[in-house]
């Protein structure tokens, strides 16, 4: 079974059902929140001074119960608080720290520390540091390169809780502790290189629903993988098609041709590179099992109805990595967004050729597609060259994957 992975409408929606349709008090929660975090904290600085950053919601909240309970146990910690008004519940975990002898510096103390704990901002942040919390997080960072160990709770300060987008400073930590269940914004866009090690301490949440996103591990994966007949043959498993390289860039197409072998060996019956004829005697015999045809004469791309219509049947299509920009690339991925009917993963160059070469007629291009197209992280630059936003984008329809 995987590990259940939460955005943060559906991470409020179990909090909320777990307080008051099971019944369990938010200050407990918070309480076995901070708890982790010390537990964790523990372990990744068992000796040395401690530095709690805590915010004014329920994430410095458990920043406060941490910082107790490892004053409790005869740990030095000091907390810096960088907010004005609390929750409720980060309100009375505060007082509870000051009334043990807890000080609430404004600022940090100058030394060095084991430990940073970072409780600035939760799930909930989006946008962009300013004032004095990008100054902490700068600081926080400052610390890093200087030896001390950085957890964060839930998420790294700065990074979007949904997205994992990262639009000034965050916090780079050694270990991020979600509290109940792992959140979307660590494992996407710039958030899985700014968590560190990802780890999950379950606090009692209980989950209102029965299906969530997973996130699978290897044993997991292979129990998805369908089982194949003994009498079937290549032919029976699919076809694949990678449309990549350039005399330009014949980097991007030898890393195309490894993921064709990879593409293989995940279950295509077929998979065939398809480059400038100038490329090919690269690839000859490098690994027999992939097929190379050859898009044109020469070494560049240039557009072929007749070899572009021999993608037609292929299952998946990957287009545009290492082609170079240009008028004839955007003619082959508008040939294969009018005509194909199959997967369509559209990358780097051939997204920036749509982009700039469509004349006002990308709209109209993607309306019409016959087939699911999917975008790889150049859907960023895709965005700029075609002045839509990455949210209109996905709004459109288009799926667009992390890596590929």
């Amino acid at each position: 079974m995987g590990v259940k992975v939460l955005t943060n409408s559906q991470m409020r929606a179990a909090d909320t059902y777990t307080i008051e349709e099971k019944g369990v008090p938010s200050l407990v929660l918070m309480e076995r929140a901070g708890e982790a975090l010390a537990k964790e904290g523990t372990l990744m600085a068992p000796s040395g001074d401690i530095l709690c950053l805590c915010g004014g919601g329920n994430n410095g909240g458990d920043g406060f119960v941490c910082a107790r309970i490892l004053k409790e146990r005869g740990r030095a910690v000091a907390v810096v608080c960088f907010a004005e008004k609390f929750s409720k519940d980060c309100a009375i975990n505060k007082r509870k720290w000051q009334e043990m002898g807890g000080v609430c510096f404004a600022g940090i103390p100058q030394k060095h520390y084991a430990l940073v704990v970072d409780c600035l901002f939760g799930t909930g942040f989006h946008g962009d540091l300013a004032g004095k919390e990008k100054k902490a997080v700068e600081s926080i960072l400052a610390m890093r390169k200087q030896g001390s160990k950085v957890l964060s709770a839930d998420i790294p300060s700065g990074v979007n809780g949904e997205n994992g987008r990262v639009d000034g400073v965050a916090v780079c930590a050694d270990v991020t502790l979600c509290i109940g269940e792992i959140k979307t914004g660590v494992l996407l866009n710039d958030g899985i290189d700014y968590a560190g090690e990802i780890k999950r301490a379950d606090i009692g949440i209980c989950l209102p629903e029965k299906e969530y996103a997973l996130l699978t591990d290897r044993e997991a994966a292979k129990a998805l993988l369908p089982t194949r007949k003994r009498n079937s043959h290549k032919g029976s498993f699919g076809r694949a098609a990678i449309v990549a390289g350039s005399e330009a860039y014949t980097g991007a197409a030898y890393l195309a041709y490894a993921a064709a072998v990879v593409c293989l060996r995940s279950g295509a019956g077929y998979t065939t590179l398809y480059t400038p004829k100038g490329l090919l005697s690269f690839f000859l015999l490098k690994s027999p099992e992939i097929l190379l045809k050859a898009t044109n004469e020469g070494g560049m791309y240039e557009f072929n109805e007749e070899v572009m219509a021999e993608l037609l049947p292929y299952d998946s299509i990957a287009y545009g990595m290492g082609m170079g920009v240009s008028k004839e690339v955007f003619k082959g991925g508008e040939y294969l967004l009018k005509y194909y009917e199959g997967k369509l993963i559209l990358d780097a160059d051939g997204l920036n050729s749509l982009a700039l070469f469509s004349e006002g007629k990308l709209m109209e291009l993607f309306k019409n597609k016959k087939c699911d197209v999917i975008l790889t992280p150049h859907v960023k630059e895709f965005s700029r060259l075609s002045a839509w936003t990455v949210d209109e984008i996905v709004e459109k329809g288009f799926a667009y994957s992390q890596a590929f």
